[in-house]
């Protein structure tokens, strides 16, 4: 079994609940806050280690508070830290987010995660079998950099493009795997994209992407579950009718659970079924990292 080694951001989310989601420059009263860990690279890694992939991340933390409660949390799932370095000269990585009626909006201030290095992703060995994944809330040059030893070790890549940002031809060339929302799919692409579109616009905008046709592309759709590309023909998974409470990390469940699945030497098609699955348990709970579910979870599903 390959592993899951996770280059990307850690924070500590503060979540905040309403009824409903404020207009500009209204204030509306609240009924709980929390705190959770979340960042997108922390919590792919989680999900990943919870379906019992052996996971490493690579990323950074704040000498505070926040940085020691993540560290704590992070080790109890079962995720390898030793390549997560503590800094001094940022904080911890934070994101605010407010959830209203199972929606989210989100605000994230990098912190640490603004300083990873290509030296930092250096560090970590890759292998053969091994799936590399990253995402956009730590810099591309270090985003770059990890694909590039990825490549020339022959572990495959995955890339998450969020939040969606421009970036090189030459980093997407170095992608095995792009994973993305309906969101990221329309900024990428230009192209203006809606929840209910039929599933031809969606494969339309995906092929128009500049990647190789010998690459996959999965656009995640929410409730209405996954389409992907895979040697260029369409693989459409329903989504499963489950009452989602919370959203927030059900695309990096999907992400992490897609890794997972690929280094356990599944097929593609057999992972992001699986992920789906994964991806529908996760919503109906409260948080990011912590609503991964297990791998026993799942297969109880399945």
């Amino acid at each position: 079994m390959g592993r899951v080694v996770v280059a990307g951001s850690i924070n500590m989310d503060v979540v905040a609940a309403a009824s409903r989601h404020p207009r500009i420059g209204e204030t509306v009263a609240g009924s709980a806050v929390h705190y959770f860990p979340g960042g997108k690279g922390a919590n792919q890694a989680v999900a990943a280690a919870k379906l019992n992939a052996p996971t490493t991340l690579i990323g950074r933390l704040g000498k505070d508070a926040f940085g020691g409660e993540l560290r704590t949390f992070l080790a109890a799932q079962g995720v390898d830290l030793t390549y997560v370095q503590e800094t001094s000269e940022a904080h911890t990585g934070t994101a605010v987010i407010t959830i209203a009626s199972a929606d989210n909006t989100i605000v994230v201030v990098p912190g640490a995660n603004a300083l990873v290095t290509a030296s930092d992703v250096a560090a970590a060995g890759l292998a053969k079998g091994d799936i590399a994944v990253s995402q956009f809330e730590i810099p591309l040059p270090a985003i770059s950099a990890f694909f590039k030893r990825a490549r020339a070790a022959g572990a495959m890549t995955i890339l998450n493009p969020a939040p969606a940002i421009e970036f090189s031809r030459e980093l997407l060339d170095l992608v095995d795997i792009l994973i993305l929302n309906e969101t990221e799919l329309g900024l990428l692409t230009k192209t203006e994209l809606h929840d209910g579109d039929d599933h031809a616009g969606f494969i339309a905008a995906a092929r128009s992407l500049p990647i190789g046709r010998d690459k996959i592309v999965c656009v995640t759709l929410g409730k209405r579950g996954v389409l992907a590309l895979v040697n260029d023909e369409p693989l459409i998974v329903a989504g499963r009718a489950v009452e989602a409470v919370d959203t927030t990390g059900a695309g990096d469940c999907f992400v992490g659970a897609v890794a997972a699945q690929l280094a356990d030497g599944k097929s593609i098609g057999d992972a992001i079924a699986y992920a789906n699955v994964a991806a529908s348990i996760c919503v109906q709970r409260m948080g990011a990292a912590p609503s991964m579910p297990t791998k026993e979870e799942v297969e109880a599903i399945l």
